[in-house]
């Protein structure tokens, strides 16, 4: 399932957030350059290759702009110091905390503890605190991870770790010129969340088909829960009303149509919603 996540919430801005889910039988780089094709702008992502080719030459009228994920650089450097993971990997055998791992963390905390003051700020707001207060702390980071990392056997886990941040640099450091760009893609990360821990239940779609009916159904009850509405009562309310519906006007029930939008006084919303 390729879940593609709008959330303007973290710079302030004004598009309603929205998910939208495409199912496909592989994970082929294929399948997110045709669901984005002449699509331009910034795209969020971990380092899996094949969304390369968005950020090429040749894209579209111009390529994508590459904001990488630090929470999965973040990631591998976590492996390194979580004890309760390295001892339920080893099987009982004894942790080793990786200093270096350590310090990194400790390092890119530093840079989310800034991030988290500035969440929900404008673009411009957030890009002058970046320049100001971020900028310094990047620098230090990238000096100090090609410092440690020449020291280190290419194989070590730590310098693995390091080589993910630094072998795409200018992707993972593009947040600075662009207030716009989240330090994370953990906006898209908790949409998926609900699908791999299903795996715990049911495997299988049954057909095709059936996965790209639950791509359409993921796609329309997590974007209400993005705009604070019920899916429940959202879905209610156009399974009533859309046989009525001449196929011109379906689009008057769309979420911020009047079908279950915050200007419908008799929509039901989550009370607790968060939008983030």
């Amino acid at each position: 399932m390729w879940l593609y996540v709008r959330d303007d919430g973290p710079f302030g801005g004004a598009a309603p957030p929205a998910v939208i889910g495409y199912y496909s039988r592989d994970r082929k780089g294929e399948h997110p350059q045709r669901h984005l094709a002449n699509d331009t702008g910034i795209l969020q992502v971990d380092r899996y290759a094949d969304f390369n080719e968005m950020f090429k030459d040749g894209w579209a009228d111009k390529p994508m702009t590459r904001a990488i994920c630090w929470a999965h650089a973040r990631r591998g450097f976590f492996k390194l110091v979580d004890v309760a993971g390295q001892l339920k990997r080893k099987n009982g055998g004894k942790p080793v905390i990786s200093p270096l791992a350590l310090e990194a963390l400790q390092r890119i905390a530093r840079i989310f503890d800034i991030e988290r003051e500035i969440n929900g700020k404008t673009a411009d707001e957030r890009l002058v605190v970046r320049t100001e207060l971020v900028a310094p702390l990047i620098q230090e980071l990238e000096a100090w991870l090609r410092e440690k990392c020449a020291g280190l056997s290419r194989h070590e886990p730590v310098a693995k770790a390091i080589n993910y941040l630094l072998k795409d640099w200018p992707g993972f450091t593009n947040f600075l010129s662009d207030g716009r760009i989240c330090l994370t893609n953990n906006c898209a990360e908790r949409q998926v969340r609900g699908i791999a821990r299903s795996r715990e239940a049911w495997l299988f779609v049954g057909s095709d088909r059936g996965g790209e009916r639950a791509a359409i159904l993921y796609s329309l009850i997590q974007s209400c829960r993005l705009n604070d509405v019920d899916p429940l009562a959202w879905l209610a309310d156009v399974l009533t009303r859309i046989a009525e519906l001449p196929q011109g006007r379906i689009n008057e029930l769309l979420l911020g149509n009047g079908s279950g939008s915050r200007k419908n006084p008799t929509s039901l919303r989550q009370p607790d919603a968060p939008i983030v």
